[in-house]
């Protein structure tokens, strides 16, 4: 008897053991779903927009030789004021004198060729007068006598081309104003066109900004250059076209005052400009931690969690701060994003919340 009800009692045993290892897969895949840290998006109700300015001068000149040669003096040094017309750099003009002395000698050669064809004109003339001579060969004295003023006239030309080269040698300042930059080297060979100095001629200070490709540079602006009070800024230009590599709009502003001798403003000098976004009907920005938002190459995106599997959203970057980034996207106050480990998660990865 006790042999029979052996295997009724291991049986029971066994199910109850078969039934725990279910469970227990279960519970261990239950606990590989990681989980994720989620934050509110926050509306943006002061619309504000921080972004660094550059002062620089309205008009700015890359300076260059019209001819090419080798550098053997510079005058002058970067942050130097100069005025117009004083010399910066000077070339070695040796072959730039041999090459005016040959043109004058071809020149001079010209003329004494057209004062021989003007004296063979008039004996030619003279002679056919006289019907000593046909009118062929008179033709061909004349012809001769043109060629040669069409000689004398080319050479000529040549002469003023060799002189106004001797004066490119020497590099001059076209216009008052402060030397940004100087390249150009003792023992340098430059070509023609290539840029040796930049000069920022004397004018009304401006400030360069560069927004972001979905925001259109405001009128109005404030310049943080140290005072008490920020100083004014009006739109004067913005680019119509994004910038090749940033994707980003280039705008100039004028500075309205603080720009006489006793400026704080320098030139090459990075300050806070603020612009103020928000228009009548204009929707409202939203906020999200700077850890919210992911970049993969395709733009700037935010992950929110969709019936337990994550979700890629792209948005709109409109500014970043300290803690929060300013956005543009489909989302509203109050939704939620993944706030930590963005870089990890993939499209329909299953997550658990973390409350």
């Amino acid at each position: 008897m006790p042999r029979l009800f052996l295997p009724l009692l291991l049986a029971p045993l066994l199910l109850l053991g078969c039934g725990d290892g279910g469970d227990s897969r279960q519970q261990e895949q239950a606990e590989a779903v990681p989980f994720v840290r989620m934050a509110p998006v926050l509306a943006d109700e002061a619309g504000v927009l921080s972004l660094s300015g550059e002062v620089r001068a309205r008009r700015e000149s890359p300076l260059s030789f019209q001819v090419g040669g080798q550098i053997v003096e510079r005058l002058v040094d970067a942050g130097e004021t100069v005025s117009r017309g004083q010399a910066l750099l000077l070339l070695n003009n040796r072959d730039l004198q041999e090459n005016l002395n040959a043109a004058r000698a071809d020149a001079a050669a010209a003329q004494a060729s057209l004062a021989l064809a003007q004296s063979n004109l008039e004996r030619d003339q003279r002679l056919f007068t006289e019907q000593h001579l046909s009118r062929q060969a008179l033709d061909r004295s004349e012809l001769q006598d043109k060629e040669a003023e069409a000689r004398l006239e080319a050479a000529q030309a040549r002469v003023t081309l060799a002189d106004n080269a001797l004066g490119y040698g020497q590099l001059s300042a076209p216009a008052d104003g402060v030397l940004l930059s100087v390249t150009g080297q003792p023992g340098q060979v430059v070509n023609a066109g290539e840029p040796v100095a930049l000069l920022a001629h004397e004018a009304r200070q401006e400030v360069e900004v560069f927004f972001p490709r979905q925001v259109a540079p405001p009128a109005q602006g404030l310049l943080h250059a140290g005072g008490e009070q920020p100083l004014s800024l009006t739109l004067r230009e913005a680019s119509a076209a994004l910038d090749d590599q940033s994707r980003t709009r280039r705008a100039r502003y004028r500075v309205e005052e603080g720009t006489g001798e006793d400026s704080p403003l320098v030139l090459g000098s990075i300050l806070r400009t603020e612009f103020s976004l928000v228009q009548p009907g204009d929707a409202v920005l939203l906020k999200v931690p700077l850890s919210a938002l992911d970049e993969r190459g395709e733009g700037p995106l935010v992950w929110q969690v969709v019936q337990g599997q994550t979700q890629p959203l792209p948005v709109e970057v409109v500014s970043l701060g300290h803690r929060f980034a300013r956005i543009h996207g489909d989302l509203a106050p109050g939704d939620a994003v993944v706030a930590l480990g963005t870089h990890l998660l993939r499209p329909g990865m299953a997550v658990r919340v973390h409350d």
